[in-house]
């Protein structure tokens, strides 16, 4: 029980970490030593216990079930959506009732974040440059679309569910940035705090499928194109600075409380990001 209960509370600050946009709830796992296990037990994942059960062998499917690490991933899963469910509420009312402070958090934290993705860019050349200036303007042109920021269909909640789960996977990418970038950060806070199931479901299914598509994809591009791929998202995460800031102009009323938030939002991943150096060390 109280290793479960360890695993269970490391839950818990992952989907606290998850549920703001441009902390990383790797960078948590990272820090609370639990990075390589979560990566391995991911990736232990198969459907052979399936398959040995519908041809009646029990044993292989029972030994298929305990070379996964379920009970651990159960565990952390459990703690992650009971952060999410907690938290969602609150930072819904801090959105609505104090919008500018916010979004000028918000606006710290992915800077900050785009700067520790981009440590992860080990060379500097054209292709290089040019991959983070896409990404740049990739995520200007996305955002100044606003029919497509707001759309909320299914389609669009398992889309973002499965492009979402990338940020176990990457460093520096928390998976609150990919919906804010999506513009359906604020939507699925309302999911969460309504429980809409069928809503939940979809995007869950999403990330699910995600999680084995996008692995692979990652895995390919991080070993054959990783500064290209790094550099890409960096600038992403500088052009989706577009989101906060828009909202930040629109709302401000004091613009010293604005500047604090923003300062507080930037140290808080510098500080995460420095703890998680010197574990990984």
């Amino acid at each position: 029980m109280k290793r479960h209960l360890l695993i269970f509370l490391r839950g818990l600050l992952m989907g606290m970490a998850d549920i703001i946009p441009g902390v990383s709830g790797g960078t948590i796992a990272l820090i609370t030593g639990i990075y390589e296990r979560l990566i391995f037990a991911i990736k232990g994942i198969n459907i052979r216990f399936i398959l040995h059960m519908l041809h009646g062998n029990r044993r292989k499917s029972r030994e298929e079930l305990l070379s996964m690490d379920l009970d651990f991933l159960a565990t952390l899963f459990l703690g992650i959506v009971v952060a999410f469910l907690l938290l969602s509420g609150v930072i819904r009312f801090l959105m609505a009732a104090y919008p500018a402070n916010t979004y000028a958090f918000f606006f710290g934290l992915i800077l900050a974040s785009a700067g520790f993705v981009y440590r992860y860019v080990r060379e500097t050349n054209l292709k290089v440059l040019a991959s983070g200036v896409i990404g740049f303007l990739t995520a200007v042109v996305i955002i100044g679309l606003g029919s497509l920021q707001y759309t909320h269909s299914l389609p669009v909640i398992f889309f973002s569910g499965f492009i979402a789960i990338c940020a176990m996977l990457l460093p520096g990418i928390s998976g609150a940035f990919i919906l804010f970038f999506l513009g359906q950060y604020e939507y699925m806070l309302g999911v969460l705090h309504l429980f809409d199931l069928p809503t939940m479901a979809v995007f869950i299914t999403g990330a699910v499928i995600g999680l084995f598509v996008m692995a692979r994809i990652l895995s390919y591009l991080l070993k054959n194109y990783r500064a290209v791929t790094m550099s890409f998202l960096a600038g992403l995460m500088i052009g989706a600075l577009r989101m906060p800031f828009e909202n930040i102009i629109s709302n401000v009323f004091f613009l010293p409380f604005v500047l604090a938030s923003a300062t507080a939002g930037f140290f808080t991943v510098v500080i995460l990001e420095r703890l998680a150096d010197r574990f990984h060390a």
